[in-house]
């Protein structure tokens, strides 16, 4: 009895819960990879003690070693046939985003803490890595940090990456790239309207090759987002995957993600916000293809890899977002590529973020990231096609090989380099040509700008005219515009007539505007030609017009609005049209979504400041309107048409901010009254403006935010202008002032306001059948007589004229600003003014710093 109590009391007991298996990485089972391949999953990495790897490189004894994106660092993988053996390496060093084995050391490109480029050696030779140099340290991190490094096509040094929100290494040596690049806008650019990468300038993401002691540093290539690998091919020519900006789908300025080739002095034209150079500007580089939505993560290529040559030859790029590993296929054109792509390795999940070929020739990745789970795999190849190492140059091998001669003169002085130059400015590769100008640029411009202004053939005048704009001084500029003069824009195939407008927009930007009659005959040479055939040299014309203030050009921009087609379907789409992730962005933004080319027209036109009607001014407030309620895109879609209206309502004169302001969607406040305003704290004087220049020019720095925004109440700029949302209407809105002016130009307008009145403000002077005159801002009719305004700081106060009376009236050449308005101010005061609005009123502005 007792025994079968015993036996039933046991059953009754409650059994212990098993411990919870340890998490496990994506099984090899859910994994698609293409025929003919094999994919296994090798380990699955404890999160809590090896992190979440996304870098891998490959040691001589053929060992991986990987990292961790955080805090938990460096790791030495042996892959055996029963399983991995993982070793810790001891040193200091995690949130390596690149790695790699060279020069008898491992190279660790950190992102995070001690963010930089590292050098860990074995120091006792016992094959434990165990000191760790801070070769190169890099003010960088997060997802735009610091990224790969690899080993240069030589063998003799390393090139290493870095994110758009990483400035360049310091103490630069070197500049394949000419060092004196900019955001070359010809028009404000409004920042993302959700403020990512706001303020972040050229050169945007970088290429750097530095020597294996990191003390030789020389710039490759700039305008990317965010590239976050690098690998070079057998030929010795290299490609990385460059991000998109997925915030501006259904936007006009869109960039999917692709694939570039990184020749030497390349710029790919990324620009923050709505300022992304299009693929047309012959100063940059186009892309080897177009990818789509995608989080770019590692690139290798597939040298060395027992794979069918194809696949040896392949650029692989991972996709962190859509677990995708791509093979992209290179076909030479010209002294570049362009490429086929094809679905490689795919599952979900799958946050791939590195891979590698091994010694074995298998194919090693790792998916983790952002504390995702993360795993180890290999690919290797079982299908009966020849493995044998890839051999040979390719059809593409003699033009690469002229391009590179060229790259030779690039960022040196060279008396031989004009004339190594000069036959391939004119060529139809764009790859050569864009060689020739680098190497030019890195000549002095008087050695040969006689020789560029004389040119003929159209595609070398424009070529040699870009690189004299970029490198010539203002006295260049009006011989540049007149050369370009000579060109007959209506009979050049289009994509050299959208090269020439580029020209002319780069004179203008790097040279100085042009002069009244140098105005009047660039006009005379382009406005007859807009609209043009395409929306792509409508673009560049329209920006154009609209700089040179064509009074014609607002109206016939407005036509384009009127019907037009669909949005265009882009190439990049075909390649994803397998992968069902990408079908909702992609339908918004193209299938179902805005009108691009419109909303190109309507975000120039928001800058346009003549040229207007009323009827005009409704018709363009209605499309924003229709687009930000009718119409869906990426996460900015909706604020960067919120920025457009903004900006365009500030240019509105008192009269139109009233009657608009239902469209508009402004809510007009009161100015403060002049009697409440503070008093300058002074002593002030009689300021000229070259005296103001010369303190503001070098003297914009730690200035004081809370004095320059009383002194912009104390000098009663609030009375008449509105900043930042609030002050009077009677003057221009001062809030995007800083992308309107420079220094000199702002200081001007404040000391000399009769020196250029814009017709939107200006006054009238009425004289009456009495002989006696007023003069002030007409600011409408009542009861037939004009409401006149004649002191802006008390708009209130208006002077009424029976319209029967009036014996004549014209436009006054004075301005209605009152001169002398700073002349309270001490030079403090001026200087902090001047800062609080070239800053924006953003109180974290570097002059405040």
């Amino acid at each position: 009895m007792m025994i079968l109590l015993a036996l039933l009391l046991a059953q009754a007991k409650p059994e212990q819960a098993k411990p919870a298996p340890p998490p496990q990485a994506t099984p090899a089972g859910q994994i698609a990879v293409k025929e003919g391949f094999k994919v296994e999953l090798l380990h699955s990495v404890p999160k809590s003690t090896q992190g979440s790897w996304v870098a891998i490189c490959v040691d001589p004894k053929g060992r991986l070693i990987v990292s961790d994106q955080d805090k938990l660092g460096l790791w030495r993988v042996e892959v055996k046939a029963e399983g991995v053996d993982i070793q810790k390496i001891d040193v200091p060093v995690s949130g390596a985003q690149g790695l790699l084995w060279a020069f008898d050391a491992l190279y660790v490109n950190v992102n995070g803490k001690g963010s930089g480029l590292w050098k860990v050696t074995d120091s006792d030779g016992d094959d434990r890595l165990d000191k760790a140099e801070h070769l190169i340290p890099l003010n960088g991190g997060g997802e735009h940090g610091p990224h790969a490094v690899i080993l240069s096509e030589d063998g003799r040094g390393l090139y290493i990456v870095g994110g758009n929100h990483t400035p360049p290494p310091s103490d630069l040596t070197g500049y394949r790239v000419p060092g004196n690049w900019d955001e070359d806008l010809l028009l404000p650019r409004n920042w993302d309207g959700n403020g990512h990468a706001r303020g972040i300038l050229a050169p945007g993401g970088w290429v750097c090759r530095v020597s294996p002691d990191g003390k030789e540093r020389v710039i490759h290539s700039i305008g990317y987002r965010n590239q976050y690998d690098i690998a070079i091919n057998r030929h010795g020519e290299m490609f990385t995957f460059d991000s998109d900006m997925e915030w501006d789908l259904g936007m006009p300025w869109y960039r999917p993600t692709r694939v570039c080739h990184v020749v030497s002095g390349s710029e790919f034209g990324w620009r923050s916000g709505t300022g992304k150079w299009p693929v047309s500007y012959p100063d940059s580089l186009p892309p080897v293809v177009d990818i789509g939505p995608a989080s770019p993560t590692g690139v290798v290529v597939g040298t060395g890899a027992k794979f069918p040559a194809k696949y040896q030859d392949a650029v692989f790029i991972l996709d962190w977002t859509y677990g995708t590993i791509w093979a992209c296929h290179l076909k030479p054109d010209g002294s570049s590529y362009k490429a086929d792509v094809e679905e490689f390795v795919s599952g979900t999940p799958l946050p791939v973020t590195d891979a590698v070929v091994g010694k074995d020739g298998a194919l090693y990745f790792a998916i983790g990231g952002r504390g995702a789970q993360s795993g180890l795999y290999r690919v290797t190849y079982t299908g009966s096609a020849s493995t044998a190492p890839a051999a040979g140059n390719d059809a593409g091998a003699a033009a690469r090989a002229q391009r590179r001669a060229l790259e030779a003169f690039h960022g040196k002085k060279d008396a031989k380099a004009v004339e190594a130059a000069w036959p391939s400015l004119g060529s139809p590769d764009r790859f050569l040509r864009y060689a020739a100008r680098i190497a030019l640029e890195a000549q002095p411009a008087e050695s040969w700008k006689a020789k560029a202004l004389a040119l003929t053939d159209p595609q070398a005048l424009v070529t040699a005219l870009v690189g004299l704009a970029r490198q010539g001084t203002s006295a260049d500029g009006p011989g540049v515009v007149a050369a370009l003069n000579r060109l007959d824009l209506k009979a050049l195939p289009e994509p050299l007539a959208l090269e020439a407008l580029r020209a002319y927009g780069l004179a203008f930007i790097r040279l100085g505007r042009p002069d009244a009659a140098g105005r009047e005959a660039v006009l005379a040479r382009l406005s007859p030609l807009f609209p043009a055939a395409s929306d792509e040299l409508n673009g560049e014309l329209v920006q154009l017009l609209v700089y040179l203030q064509d009074p014609t050009a607002v109206a016939r921009a407005m036509k384009l609005f009127e019907g037009g087609k669909p949005a265009k379907r882009p190439t990049w789409v075909t390649v994803l049209e397998r992968n069902k992730g990408y079908a909702g962005a992609v339908d918004k933004a193209y299938e179902k979504g805005p009108p691009l080319a419109k909303i190109f027209y309507a975000n120039v036109l928001r800058n346009a400041t003549v040229g207007w009607t009323p009827e005009l001014r409704k018709t363009y407030f209605e499309f924003l309107n229709h687009l930000e309620e009718s119409f869906n895109g990426g996460a900015s879609y909706k604020k960067n048409v919120q920025l457009m209206r903004k900006d365009a309502t500030a240019s509105l004169n008192p009269t139109e901010r009233k009657a608009l302001a239902d469209l508009t969607r402004e809510k007009l406040k009161p100015a403060l009254k002049v009697e409440d305003l503070p008093k300058a704290k002074g002593p002030g004087k009689e300021w000229t403006a070259s005296e103001l220049v010369t303190m503001a020019e070098g003297g914009l720095k730690k200035r004081n935010f809370e004095n320059g925004k009383r002194a912009y109440l104390a000098a009663r700029c609030v009375a008449c202008h509105r900043f930042d949302g609030e002050g009077g209407d009677q003057a221009p809105d001062l809030t995007g002032v800083a992308a309107r002016f420079g220094i000199r130009d702002l200081i001007e307008a404040i000391v000399e306001p009769s020196k250029i009145v814009s017709d939107q403000y200006q006054a009238t002077v009425i004289k009456t059948k009495d002989g006696s005159v007023v003069a002030g801002r007409v600011l409408g009719e009542k009861e037939g007589k004009l409401q006149i305004a004649t002191d802006l700081l008390y708009p209130d106060k208006l002077t009424e004229v029976a319209k029967g009376d009036v014996a004549d009236s014209k436009p006054s050449a004075l301005s209605p600003m009152p001169e002398k308005l700073i002349g309270p101010l001490n030079p403090d005061e001026a200087l902090d003014l001047l800062a609080y609005l070239l800053a924006a009123g953003d109180s974290k502005h570097r002059f405040f710093r």
